[in-house]
């Protein structure tokens, strides 16, 4: 990051009187180097709390290059400070892919104010959450030790709304009804493609504040998503596999919490689900792209595979078998998912493009209209204002296929609610992390033991299947959660896990600096 900060430093010194004749250009450029700075410190800061602010240009005649970290709230100014002057600078640009905005700007803005407002870095809330923060001696890097939380929720609002005023922004907002699951799915679908498929709506890229665009020019990971972390049994490598915990936060249809004690839910876990569900994580039975020739004739149907079944063999026995997409498949077992899921979000769905060797080209998203959506309604809820938090997180849900929130839902049931919907509506983009240390409820989330899923498929009586599809006319299915297997990931939270450390190396460069963790964080 201060590599790129140092890049940007040279820039706004360069730009602010500029050696050629255009001055149009040189007030964008100006303004796409102070939104890259705030982010690049945005970045920063939300990993490590507070670091030292740079704008000096070093040089090899200098003698010292050392620096303090400056205080939580300083960190906080200088970046919305660098927003402010973006978003003044950027004013009337046209929005094109990969570069920054106006709008751009205002998100980041709006981002980095709501996390400022949150528990975490109120410091007396943070020391009556944690024995561990309350003990640390110098609070100041951590976020505010006085001030008003009511005034930085009150900002982080307004920080939100002005990016909600983008009104050209919103993609199916505008609704007073659900939308069928279906079409709900399919919107869903095409945010996460960006507008870059040929299958999904191209209308739904206005969401996209600013993405990270691909193209064949570079061999970029980032156009192998769907290889990365796709099913063994397409010969991809499941790099990210979706976890039990991830699937059971996805309600039913009408609004439910899914819940394994009810027996119709248990007894069906995939149906009538939020549509969410489906357009982010591949499951048992799940359609999918065509096989790849070597493997089509085991799965005509283009089906995910990720449980156990009977079939009649060759000589007329019931016999198990697992699943194309399992670790015990006879495709790649070394790359099937441990969790039973793979991640479906992201991946282009088009036939033609097939994971294994071809390139993708959908954007990754780094800031979202939807995002800004939710810090809204998220301020508006610590700010006691449940109405209007309901009516925009109802925007999201009728987009979604979902129904309304009931209208006598409010105070910590509504947060709760809203925890929820942010999970599933941003997953798999970054934001988790940070959102669970933020609201410091990270012991009861991401602390908890990972949790998959085992399915074995019956035959029911009078069914002679000897090549194996998903069908509960053949089958009844049953479905056992149980934890990942010791040694493959084992999770264990401890406060100290709030902030990342700061490297050693940097210590011992920079004595100015005061470690995070010091020995009450052991």
């Amino acid at each position: 990051m201060y590599k790129r900060i140092r890049a940007t430093n040279i820039a706004i010194e360069n730009l602010i009187t500029p050696k050629f004749n255009n001055e149009a250009l040189a007030k964008q450029m100006l303004g796409e180097a102070y939104f890259l700075r705030a982010y690049y410190y945005q970045q920063l800061l939300r990993f490590y709390g507070a670091i030292p602010l740079i704008t000096k240009i070093y040089t090899l005649e200098d003698t010292d290059y050392t620096a303090a970290r400056n205080t939580y709230e300083e960190c906080v100014n200088f970046i919305v400070k660098d927003c402010e002057q973006a978003v003044t600078l950027l004013s009337g640009v046209a929005k094109v892919d990969g570069r920054t905005n106006e709008a751009a700007a205002l998100a980041l803005k709006a981002r980095v104010l709501l996390y400022a407002a949150s528990d975490l870095h109120d410091v007396p809330t943070a020391k009556t959450k944690s024995s561990t923060i309350s003990a640390y001696a110098n609070p100041e890097l951590l976020g505010y030790v006085s001030g008003n939380r009511t005034e930085r929720w009150t900002k982080a609002k307004a920080a939100a709304k002005a990016v909600l005023d983008k009104s050209e922004l919103a993609y199916k907002l505008n609704l007073s009804e659900p939308v069928s699951p279906l079409e709900g799915r399919a919107n869903y679908i095409a945010l996460a493609m960006g507008g870059n498929s040929k299958i999904a709506d191209a209308d739904a890229k206005r969401d996209l504040i600013l993405g990270r665009f691909f193209n064949d020019l570079k061999d970029e990971g980032g156009a192998y998503v769907g290889r990365n972390n796709g099913p063994n049994g397409y010969h991809n490598w499941a790099g990210n596999s979706p976890t039990q915990l991830l699937v059971d936060d996805y309600e039913t249809l009408s609004g439910e919490k899914f819940n394994w004690n009810n027996s119709v839910h248990a007894a069906n876990i995939y149906t009538n689900r939020d549509p969410r569900l489906g357009a982010s994580i591949l499951y048992d039975g799940a359609t999918w792209k065509p096989r790849t020739d070597d493997v089509k004739k085991r799965d005509p149907a283009n089906q995910i595979q990720t449980g156990q079944y009977e079939v009649i063999n060759d000589k007329g026995a019931k016999v198990i078998q697992y699943g194309l997409d399992t670790r015990n498949s006879p495709v790649e077992d070394w790359n099937g998912s441990y969790t039973g899921y793979y991640m479906r979000k992201f991946v282009d769905a088009d036939p033609a493009i097939v994971d294994q060797n071809t390139r993708q080209r959908v954007p990754w998203p780094v800031l979202r209209y939807t995002e800004a959506v939710l810090n809204y309604a998220e301020a508006c809820l610590e700010l006691g204002e449940d109405a209007e938090a309901r009516t925009w997180l109802n925007k999201i849900r009728f987009r979604s296929g979902m129904p309304a929130i009931d209208n006598d839902e409010s105070g910590q049931k509504l947060k709760d609610r809203y925890r929820n919907e942010r999970r599933v509506e941003l997953a798999y983009e970054e934001h988790r992390f940070f959102d669970t240390r933020r609201w410091m409820n990270a012991k009861e989330t991401i602390g908890r033991q990972v949790t998959l899923i085992n399915i074995f498929g019956t035959l029911k009586a009078g069914k002679l299947v000897s090549l194996y599809q998903y069908n509960t006319d053949n089958y009844s299915y049953s479905y056992k959660v149980n934890t990942i297997a010791p040694g493959i990931e084992n999770r264990n939270w401890l406060d100290k896990m709030y902030f990342i450390s700061i490297h050693r190396d940097e210590m011992n460069r920079n004595t100015k600096l005061i470690q995070t963790r010091v020995t009450s964080f052991n």
